[in-house]
């Protein structure tokens, strides 16, 4: 039998089959197609070499309604468990994800941007302070928001998202809180 493999605050237990999550990916930008989309092709790869299933992949403008209409319609589908988007978390004129989507959650996840500040940190040292990454849950969805470079986007999933989607990770992920985030 494998050890555990040690990960950011725990371990996984290799041991144990992965639960695969339908994850869809969200590249918020004015600039971006589907060829020059390095930061969603990231993720996508991400997503699927750690054993999850890509719900869906697009791109939508840097504009609220946009935005928040790609985040309803996949949160209504029933096909998707997560969604992380990359772009438009900084500080300028365009930059409007958290305006879109912190309105759109039941709960937010405060620790979220906390920890990935702090990864970020290790790797852009200050200039993490131009981020406004957010995570909450939308109608039992869990949503990340990263930044639109690819540095921050794997910090945000390498050291961060991964670990808590992945259903081995212990003490504990947010895997096994699904079934429970429609309670009332």
């Amino acid at each position: 039998m494998n050890a555990p493999v040690l990960s950011p605050g725990g371990r996984i237990d290799e041991s144990r089959p992965i639960k695969p999550v339908r994850i869809a990916v969200l590249t918020i930008s004015d600039t971006r197609d589907e060829e020059s989309d390095t930061s969603g092709h990231v993720l996508v790869d991400r997503v699927k070499a750690a054993g999850h299933e890509l719900a869906d992949k697009a791109i939508v403008p840097d504009d609220v309604e946009a935005i928040r209409a790609k985040i309803k319609a996949w949160v209504a589908s029933g096909k998707v468990e997560a969604i992380v988007t990359t772009g438009g978390t900084g500080i300028t004129g365009r930059d409007v994800t958290p305006e879109a989507v912190e309105p759109l959650f039941d709960k937010k996840i405060d620790g979220f941007s906390v920890v990935f500040h702090l990864v970020s940190y290790q790797s852009v040292g200050l200039s993490t302070l131009q981020s406004r990454a957010t995570a909450g849950i939308i109608g039992g969805v869990f949503v990340f928001c990263l930044p639109g470079s690819g540095g921050a986007v794997k910090d945000g999933w390498d050291k961060v998202i991964s670990a808590q989607l992945d259903s081995r990770h212990g003490p504990c992920n947010m895997v096994e809180l699904m079934p429970r985030l429609l309670e009332t």
